[in-house]
């Protein structure tokens, strides 16, 4: 029809019935949930429960044993091994992927996580915390609608944690989507909280 416009969906990441499983162990059954713009959720669960293994699912780096996982937009994921060249100075493994993503604002993203100082250091002597906050800085550049973040807190002091806290507030502020597993609960208004033990296997009765 002349002068109509064709609606742009908005991001959503959802699960349906998935199963999950790591080599021969069934970690997870029948999970469903459904994310859609600005809107979030804290995965909580003791180490070894299947969290790290659902959240490279849902991202596409493992396949699902069983169900769906539906991705409108596209996906950034900030786990234990941040996509840096380890043995470059952290500002040119950065530039690498601000080069690729167009990031024209770089410096204050940096700034914004604290990086600055840190920018020569090459990033296989960086801590935990600083090496998670260069991964938050990547992510930020990819300027994507999903964020996958995997124990984003681990290392940070309560400062960095704020950061993080005020990031995820402002992505879904935007009409992003944030999928987070932490042992920490962020202060993220609306946000919704889901125990991957509920959907552990459990043994049948003899």
């Amino acid at each position: 029809m002349e002068g109509s416009e064709t609606a742009v969906p908005g991001p959503r990441l959802a699960a349906e019935g998935l199963a999950c499983r790591r080599g021969e162990r069934l970690l997870l059954r029948k999970l469903s949930f459904a994310l859609d713009t600005g809107e979030a959720l804290h995965l909580t669960g003791a180490n070894g429960t299947g969290k790290t293994t659902l959240i490279r699912t849902l991202a596409g780096l493992a396949r699902p044993y069983a169900g769906e996982v539906e991705a409108v937009g596209g996906i950034g994921l900030v786990d234990e091994r941040p996509a840096l060249d380890p043995d470059l100075p952290l500002g040119r493994a950065l530039g690498f992927w601000e080069r690729v993503d167009g990031v024209a604002d770089a410096g204050s993203i940096h700034a914004r996580l604290g990086l600055e100082r840190l920018l020569d250091v090459p990033v296989r002597y960086l801590s935990t915390g600083q090496r998670k906050r260069a991964a938050l800085a990547a992510l930020m550049g990819r300027r994507v609608p999903i964020w996958l973040l995997d124990e984003p807190l681990s290392g940070l002091d309560a400062g960095a944690i704020a950061t993080v806290t005020q990031l995820v507030g402002e992505h879904l502020a935007h009409g992003g989507i944030a999928l987070v597993a932490s042992h920490q609960t962020l202060a993220v208004p609306g946000l919704r909280s889901l125990a991957i033990e509920d959907y552990a296997p459990r043994e049948e009765p003899a």
